[in-house]
């Protein structure tokens, strides 16, 4: 139904589950595709297995100064910039005594700090892009979709940290759509529930765990927990992240060219 040939795309946290599917559903669809993930090796097997053209930029977004640099290399070696799509995230989760300052403000910086950086170093570039072709009577319609989750709508125990910070990359998204709608950028959020990923595999007796910034952080969910969502989720499931990417990909379409400034819940009709 629609191509995105010609397009350059940039997708953060594409080296596994549901960035590494956003990225390969985007290079499926004829987009060139800048894939970033805090470690290499699974973001260079994103960029084999994808298919299409596709660049690689390892590391922290939540570093100062490495949003700049990604999206300034992401113009550089794709030609320009028309998909922004900021997935990168995991979980740090505990009740609100016994959650840290530290833990509190990784999630917010992971899930709006750093792509607010993004967004703002790319408005340059999208702003003077959309001048010029307005100037020459084109209306050329860029995308930004920024994920967050039903913990940002809803709420949920246990996640003070990344609820907070899923809520407000809802806030970020609205105020850009409002800014940036006349530059023909629609810029919405895709919310998920519990799609399977690292991030939501059931919790083993000793403990899964991920490493980020030299810290071990604990991922996954109760299997007593999994199943009570299987019996609450109207689709009876959890979801793929396939199917997350197709939400993702409705936003990067031009199918969504008259929606902006919303958040599409991806979640089996889930809500916490």
């Amino acid at each position: 139904m629609f191509s995105l040939q010609g397009k350059a795309a940039l997708v953060t946290g594409a080296g596994r589950g549901i960035g590494q599917a956003i990225a390969a559903a985007l290079a499926q669809a004829g987009a060139a595709v800048m894939i970033n993930d805090l470690d290499e090796a699974p973001a260079r097997e994103t960029a084999a297995t994808a298919g299409g053209q596709t660049a690689v930029l390892a590391g922290d977004i939540t570093r100062p100064g490495f949003p700049e640099e990604l999206v300034r290399e992401t113009i550089a070696r794709l030609g320009g910039l028309d998909i922004i799509v900021n997935n990168a995230g995991y979980t740090w989760d505990n009740v609100i005594q016994k959650t840290t300052d530290e833990q509190f403000q990784a999630m917010l910086d992971v899930h709006v700090v750093a792509p607010f950086r993004i967004l703002r170093a790319a408005s340059a570039h999208l702003r003077e892009t959309a001048r010029r072709e307005i100037a020459e009577g084109r209306r050329v319609m860029r995308k930004v979709v920024n994920i967050t989750s039903i913990s940002g709508v809803d709420g949920n125990p246990g996640q003070a940290g990344y609820s907070s910070g899923k809520a407000g990359v809802i806030g970020l998204t609205r105020t850009l759509a409002k800014e940036w709608g006349r530059y023909n950028v629609n810029v919405n959020c895709v919310g998920f529930g519990l799609i399977e990923t690292r991030l939501t595999q059931p919790l083993s007796q000793a403990g899964a765990s991920i490493e980020v910034q030299g810290r071990q952080v604990r991922v996954g969910v109760q299997p007593a927990v999994l199943e009570a969502v299987r019996t609450a989720c109207p689709l009876g499931r959890l979801g793929a992240p396939g199917e997350a990417a197709g939400a993702v990909l409705f936003f990067c379409s031009p199918l969504s060219d008259y929606v902006t400034g919303e958040v599409l819940l991806c979640s089996g009709g889930l809500h916490f």
